[in-house]
């Protein structure tokens, strides 16, 4: 029997990833043969890269051939066939794809337009949660010369010894997007509620600055990411990598992380023009740089969640629960702002209060969340944790064994 799963995938690197992982136990679940997926090339990151310049295409056709069949492309006598466009529900359980299998009767090929979420993060039959992890700990491992440079980087990092890898989220369209404009200028504060105005998918315009970061939503800035690992110990001679796309005004906000930590490098620092300009225009693939020298690190620190920090602390909790410290950014603000008002001074008492915040914040090994109480419905979903966030019990033996 002919069947065929073509899939677009969608999003920045992350997302591409775990939704392609998604798409391997997709098309075990409907009995179908993988077409190596596309890649987005729409999106904000304008990315011209194609799934071989991004992945090891051989190996992880390879990895999976115990699991699912993978292909290149689609066979030339069905390239013109008519195929079902099928956008799957978000968070669908093995029991939809199964009804999804009925499509086999009317059509060779389904395409599928986007990826992500495709599936349930929990009550998932366990061989087909251990195969997403095989997907993407295993199978989807980045092409050659990007593995490579990679290793290369973290050796240089790790010739100083521990290093902290710090994911900055503090680029401009993540500024615009959450509303968060504390300590900018007014004509920053203005630019990034233009951008919001005008970038059409981004559904909420009017948002309270202020209400964001008490509320915990905003990224931390450069400073208090400063204060945050002065805080918890962390020595001046600490080397710290920041992984992260262009810090919006510069060093006009990194100044004074650099000035409590001299030692703070960039894939840009760290790596010779030449290695980086293979990569340079391909936003996928220096995020891919980021993500292995993240992965590596000694510790890990997201000032926001999102798709990478996610991705990095399961990959991490996978490998035997490396350090992974998620600041409480809510209850963070509450002592900035005490600091800022000048009726707490940074030093023993400030560094106790950061310490017992996050004495259970470091990624030890915990069962993941379920849903926020009080949601209802395909909204309770949503609010889960994600699977690849942290994957125990189905792919993380206790006893340290994968």
């Amino acid at each position: 029997m002919e069947r065929y799963l073509t899939v677009r995938s969608n999003g920045g690197l992350n997302q591409m990833r775990t939704g392609i992982s998604d798409m391997v136990a997709v098309a075990r679940l409907m009995n179908a043969t993988l077409v190596i997926p596309q890649l987005d090339k729409r999106s904000f990151w304008q990315d011209s890269s194609t799934f071989a310049d991004i992945f090891d295409e051989p190996h992880f056709i390879k990895a999976l051939q115990g699991d699912i069949r993978i292909v290149k492309e689609l066979p030339k006598e069905l390239e013109s066939t008519p195929r079902a466009r099928k956008h799957f529900t978000s968070w669908s359980g093995a029991g939809y794809y199964e009804e999804m299998a009925q499509l086999w009767k009317d059509y060779k090929v389904i395409y599928v337009p986007k990826s992500d979420s495709r599936l349930a993060n929990n009550d998932l039959p366990i061989d087909i949660q251990r195969l997403r992890c095989r997907a993407l700990y295993h199978a989807l491992q980045f092409a050659p010369p990007i593995e490579n440079l990679g290793k290369k980087l973290v050796e240089r990092l790790t010739s100083h010894g521990r290093y902290i890898a710090l994911h900055l989220r503090y680029e401009k369209d993540m500024l615009s997007f959450t509303g968060c404009t504390y300590g900018l200028s007014d004509l920053e504060a203005e630019e990034l509620r233009r951008m919001r105005e005008s970038t059409n998918h981004w559904k909420l315009k009017d948002i309270n600055s202020t209400e964001q970061r008490i509320s915990g939503y905003c990224p931390l800035t450069p400073k208090e990411v400063g204060i945050f690992l002065q805080a918890l110990g962390y020595p001046p001679s600490t080397w710290i990598y920041i992984a992260s796309g262009e810090i919006y005004g510069g060093d006009t906000y990194i100044s004074n992380l650099r000035s409590r930590f001299p030692n703070l490098v960039t894939k840009e620092t760290l790596a010779t023009k030449e290695e980086l300009g293979k990569f340079a225009s391909h936003a996928s693939q220096t995020a891919a740089l980021d993500y292995i020298i993240s992965v590596e690190s000694d510790v890990f620190i997201p000032s926001y969640t999102g798709n990478m920090a996610k991705a990095v602390e399961g990959h991490r909790r996978f490998l035997g629960h490396r350090k992974t410290i998620t600041p409480d950014r809510k209850g963070l603000v509450e002592i900035f702002d005490l600091i800022e008002r000048g009726e707490l001074a940074e030093g023993p008492q400030v560094s106790s209060l950061v310490t017992q915040m996050h004495k259970f914040r470091q990624g030890a090994p915990r069962k993941r969340y379920s849903s926020l109480p009080g949601s209802k419905g395909r909204a309770r979903l949503r609010t889960e944790e994600c699977f690849y966030e942290n994957p125990l019990p189905e792919c993380i033996c206790l006893t340290g064994k994968h």
